[in-house]
């Protein structure tokens, strides 16, 4: 008899903009998708995001970078702050400085409205399993600015003498609190028994 398995949960997904339009259309969109993931709140402002992440759960909030007269880069370590939720922009804005400023701050990717829909859903997707959503070189980009910073830490100055390779590594198992060793290697599309090996260089 084979065993019957669970149900997956979908992804819970927040919606922050601030045209009423756009959230119709993600709306739309994300319900699509049902099964797999699923809107359980639509808001336009700063004030309502957080009124509503104390009433629900979310899994993932999809948040604008102008959210009705606020910049979010100013409130997205806050949301991380007050809920379990990834943060996930969706921008007008093409600006590489602002998207990479927004993932410094916490986001876990950036998709413009430019892109077709089906890269928003793969976003979603992956944001919400633990994965960054953004293109090498704006990650390359975000990495260099986490090793300037560390230059003013003395205990962190050791940062700069780590590959770039050993860079991603430590950002996966950051982003990846807990998670085994094999789920991180996957994901860097390397071997377990090579993760080990770069993370016990990396530690010493």
């Amino acid at each position: 008899m084979n065993p019957v398995c669970a149900p997956i949960a979908p992804i819970r997904v927040l919606l922050a903009d601030d045209h009423q339009t756009v959230l119709w259309g993600l709306e739309q969109l994300i319900q699509s998708a049902a099964p797999r993931m699923t809107v359980v709140g639509q808001v336009s402002s700063r004030a309502a995001l957080f009124e509503r992440l104390g009433q629900i759960t979310a899994d993932l909030v999809l948040l604008d970078l102008d959210l009705g007269g606020s910049c979010a880069l100013d409130f997205i370590p806050e949301v991380i702050g007050q809920s379990l939720a990834r943060v996930l922009i969706l921008t007008g804005s093409t600006d590489p400085v602002s998207h990479q400023q927004a993932v410094v701050s916490g986001a876990r990717g950036v998709v413009t409205k430019l892109e077709p829909a089906s890269v928003l859903l793969t976003a979603i997707d992956r944001v919400s399993a633990g994965e960054i959503w953004l293109d090498r070189l704006s990650l390359s980009r975000v990495l260099d600015t986490v090793s300037r910073r560390a230059r003013s830490d003395p205990h962190s100055v050791r940062f700069e003498s780590l590959t770039l390779r050993e860079r991603q590594i430590v950002l996966s198992v950051v982003t990846e609190k807990g998670a085994r060793n094999k789920v991180i290697a996957d994901k860097l599309h390397m071997s377990e028994h090579t993760l080990r090996n770069r993370l016990t260089t990396i530690y010493s």
